[in-house]
């Protein structure tokens, strides 16, 4: 039987020759959120990247819920597997316009929704997109990925602009996605935090996975 959610075989990739990840091999279980962790350099973002195929593997394969990733769509599946950036690329100039990259009939109502939720208010729907804060950026790229109603959410140090108000707002909206049956792949270096989201976990070192399984139980995390 297949195992549900993404299983990562053998998984390789170099960058201008120079080995990036190293003979990964993993389950990322689905309705679950994983957090991937380790030091810096160690090859976390480039994974996430290989998760919705806006990188390919050199070595191994991928699969999601037992399919291989290549035979998935590109853009099909980055509707399914939205992934939230540390450094969010803005592509339009209105908030409103952002929401609706990925979702052109996306009505006020759920526009207003979506930025609640992220914790911006239903007031900056009319904004332009120029003078907002890195933190707002941030809320931004994540209501936008919640727009087109993703499966799996990956992302990439989300929390990094924001204070622990906003902090504590997005990290209740990812333990709703996830109680709801959504899947979260969570790249953080604040794990303290992260660990209490997650419910399975990934240690890269010097891209190599060092460890894997239950948050309290890997040494990596137990570190002071």
């Amino acid at each position: 039987m297949s195992q549900a959610g993404f299983v990562l075989e053998g998984v390789g990739l170099r960058r201008g020759g120079a080995p990036v990840l190293t003979d990964i091999s993993a389950h990322l279980p689905r309705g679950c959120c994983t957090l991937v962790t380790g030091p810096s350099g160690a090859g976390k973002s480039s994974l996430l990247r290989l998760l919705n195929r806006l990188a390919e593997p050199d070595t191994g394969r991928i699969l999601l819920d037992g399919r291989p990733l290549s035979g998935h769509d590109p853009l099909l599946l980055r509707r399914r597997v939205a992934l939230v950036a540390q450094h969010t690329a803005l592509l339009t100039d209105s908030v409103a316009g952002e929401l609706a990259v990925g979702r052109p009939a996306l009505d006020a109502v759920c526009a207003a929704d979506l930025l609640e939720r992220v914790g911006l208010g239903a007031c900056f729907l009319s904004r332009s997109t120029e003078g907002l804060s890195g933190g707002q950026v941030q809320r931004l790229g994540l209501a936008r990925a919640l727009a087109t109603g993703p499966e799996v959410l990956l992302l990439d140090e989300p929390t990094s602009a924001l204070d622990d108000t906003a902090t504590g707002l997005v990290d209740d909206l990812l333990a709703a996605f996830v109680t709801d049956g959504g899947t979260a792949v969570l790249v953080s270096h604040r794990t303290a935090h992260a660990r209490r989201l997650a419910g399975h976990a990934l240690v890269l070192e010097a891209g190599r996975l060092t460890e894997a399984g239950d948050p309290a139980r890997l040494r990596y995390l137990a570190a002071p």
